[in-house]
């Protein structure tokens, strides 16, 4: 891409990589967050809900200085993992993490939707059969519910794709480390002659936005017909 500078190139590739990890590490967290508000009646189920949904309405930014006054180097979880010389902010974790955590409630919303859609008739069978809640889970809930799964964690990657707020308190802006595709477009916004560059960065982010939905749509259909 001779319109892209090797910084860019750096910033698309950790934007994958941090929209690959922060997808695939809530994905288990999130089934089970969901099977909790779906399936169970345990006291406080709606403060957990309300915190699953909190990031939705907060601003990133104040996503992101809570997590750094949890994980900085005097916050609770921060200063415990400093004891052991473990680092989450300015560090490819510490987007992995803001990322996570705002992208985790549509993943949880798309997943509970769809196990909400399971007629329970299915798992009465199974529990008839001699299937313990386990099997039952594994064999009827989780499969019945992977186009949910499927679909929360498309939305997820892209919303992780485009995280900026969070991010840029959390983890920084440092090129080849941190930066990723938003925070190199606000560097080049704020740079005398960066417009030419962010404008091809936004190309590049449309384009990479508009081709997960693509896949998202292709997968989708693909589980219809199976």
């Amino acid at each position: 891409m001779p319109f892209l500078q090797p910084s860019d190139l750096d910033a698309i590739r950790l934007s994958f990589q941090v929209a690959c990890a922060a997808t695939f590490v809530s994905t288990p967290l999130g089934i089970g967050v969901a099977y909790l508000l779906v399936y169970t009646r345990i006291p406080g189920k709606s403060l957990i809900e309300g915190l699953t949904n909190l990031p939705l309405v907060l601003p990133p930014v104040v996503i992101g200085y809570l997590l750094l006054l949890l994980l900085g180097r005097r916050g609770w979880i921060g200063s415990w993992l400093m004891e052991y010389n473990l680092q989450v902010i300015f560090t490819i974790t510490g987007a992995v993490i803001a990322s996570a955590v705002v992208g985790f409630p549509l993943l949880v919303r798309s997943i509970r939707l769809g196990m909400e859609t399971i007629d329970p008739a299915y798992q009465m069978a199974a529990r008839t059969l001699g299937a313990g809640p386990w099997d039952t889970f594994f064999t009827v809930t989780l499969p019945l519910s992977g186009k949910a799964v499927f679909v929360g964690m498309t939305l997820m990657f892209a919303r992780s794709l485009g995280e900026f707020g969070a991010t840029i308190i959390l983890a920084g802006n440092i090129p080849g480390i941190t930066q990723t595709i938003p925070l190199a477009i606000y560097e080049y916004t704020s740079t005398p002659g960066g417009d030419r560059m962010a404008l091809s960065l936004c190309l590049v982010s449309i384009f990479l936005s508009y081709v997960v939905l693509l896949i998202s749509g292709a997968a989708s259909r693909s589980l219809d017909r199976r």
